[in-house]
């Protein structure tokens, strides 16, 4: 090996090294400052890594929704091109809300109180344990990953709508005009949809394959959504449903429900 190549190599890995120890050795609070050469700061490299669970759920606890609060709303559907048609018979809804004692038919009796009547939460797919919605798609359209997500293919659908009558939640909606020429904002980062296509929430699984919590989490400010790991017991949301009294809708169903209401 000649001189001037093992000098190389010496710069070489003492370059390398500078990037790495850094990184290891300093505390967290030190590395939000931190900018690794190139722009990219420790977030960004770290938001490279998968967030996984063995069964996502989400928590909602109304009684922190603001009146009339639509942070989750925008944030989702801005995130995933979800289109403004701007009249509710084409409407396309991800995340929306609906009133209480709708939410709730089994709950809603005439001592029912005043503030849960009041109450106007999110509603979103229930990504189910058990989804009719998966059993019923003729071309596997709809299916359900390992940790509970019910997804959807969208070059798969053929919009049988099948699936819309087997979800007992209304949780999806039929794109029966080009939605393309709605949408606000185009998200380069997520595909747009085309007419005659199903679509429906996703738990936001392209951000947790970067690291990234869904967006109406992320864009709650009064943290009324919590989500996480059902299977670990030291998750936040196991430790939250551990604690307070929750509901999940129309569970008579047998559906299996994953999105649990604070009451």
């Amino acid at each position: 090996m000649t001189s001037s190549r093992r000098e190389f190599l010496k710069i070489a890995g003492a370059s390398t090294l500078s990037l790495i120890v850094p990184m290891i050795l300093c505390p967290a609070w030190a590395k939000e400052k931190l900018i690794i050469p190139g722009g990219e700061s420790p977030e960004a490299i770290s938001a490279l890594r998968t967030l996984t669970a063995k069964r996502w759920a989400m928590a909602v606890d109304p009684s922190k929704c603001p009146t009339g609060c639509v942070d989750c709303i925008a944030a989702c559907h801005g995130a995933h091109n979800v289109p403004d048609f701007g009249n509710p018979k084409d409407e396309v809804k991800w995340i929306w809300r609906e009133e209480f004692p709708h939410i709730f038919p089994d709950e809603n009796h005439s001592y029912l109180p005043t503030t849960a009547r009041s109450l106007r939460p999110v509603v979103l797919c229930n990504h189910c344990s058990n989804p009719p919605c998966v059993r019923v798609c003729p071309t596997k359209a709809t299916f359900q990953r390992q940790d509970g997500i019910v997804m959807m293919d969208y070059h798969r659908c053929i919009g049988c709508r099948l699936c819309m009558a087997a979800c007992p939640y209304g949780a999806r909606s039929m794109n029966y005009r080009d939605p393309r020429p709605f949408i606000a904002k185009i998200n380069p980062d997520f595909p747009t949809r085309t007419k005659g296509v199903v679509e429906k929430c996703n738990f936001c699984e392209e951000r947790l394959a970067n690291g990234l919590l869904p967006a109406c989490v992320v864009a709650c400010k009064s943290k009324a959504l919590v989500f996480g790991d059902l299977e670990n017991p030291q998750s936040e949301i196991r430790l939250l449903l551990g604690k307070r009294f929750n509901l999940r809708r129309r569970a008579n169903l047998g559906t299996r429900p994953q999105i649990y209401y604070i009451v």
